[in-house]
């Protein structure tokens, strides 16, 4: 089979074809990508914290805590894909904002549970989304298909990035950079 030369023009890919982007600069261009996408996200929580009084990873946690509560530290955690050290400088804060509340466990009083008080519950209800509504929108107008094909792309890459080689943690320890 002969060999597809790589794209090199500059002209935005037309639907169902390859992006011009020569194979040796995929790295690169992910790696922009996903630059731009923490960016946004930073942007978008800064956003919040001014117009609403959250961030992202305060108002994701609080959902996950609505809708699934109540919850432990360990399961906020892992609900949320953060560390949970991180989700406890994110839980201080929305309790120290009366969003939730911590109740030990009456069965075994070492286990605390994190519950949503009323006025937690009615942020998440009528509050902004932890989605940039722009991008929330958009994706709104995409054909199923699309949507899938996104959604599934993204799984893939937090796959790839949460392989065996990529496991090993960087001295100094946790590595959640997202301000709370």
């Amino acid at each position: 089979m002969p060999r597809r030369p790589d794209p090199v023009d500059n002209d935005p890919p037309r639907s169902g074809s390859l992006p011009a982007i020569p194979a040796a600069e995929y790295d690169q261009h992910i790696l922009r990508s996903l630059r731009r996408i923490i960016r946004a996200m930073d942007i978008h929580s800064q956003r919040l914290r001014l117009t609403h009084e959250i961030t992202g990873p305060q108002l994701v946690c609080l959902a996950a805590i609505v809708t699934q509560g109540p919850l432990s530290i360990k399961q906020i955690a892992e609900n949320v894909s953060l560390s949970a050290s991180t989700v406890v400088g994110v839980i201080d804060r929305l309790e120290s904002k009366g969003l939730i509340v911590r109740l030990r466990d009456l069965r075994d009083r070492r286990v605390v549970n994190v519950t949503a008080t009323a006025t937690g519950i009615a942020l998440v209800g009528q509050g902004p989304s932890p989605l940039h509504e722009g991008l929330s929108r958009a994706l709104r107008t995409l054909p199923d298909i699309e949507q899938a094909t996104i959604a599934l792309s993204l799984q893939r890459i937090v796959e790839l990035m949460e392989s065996r080689q990529l496991e090993t943690p960087a001295p100094g320890g946790d590595t959640d950079t997202e301000s709370d």
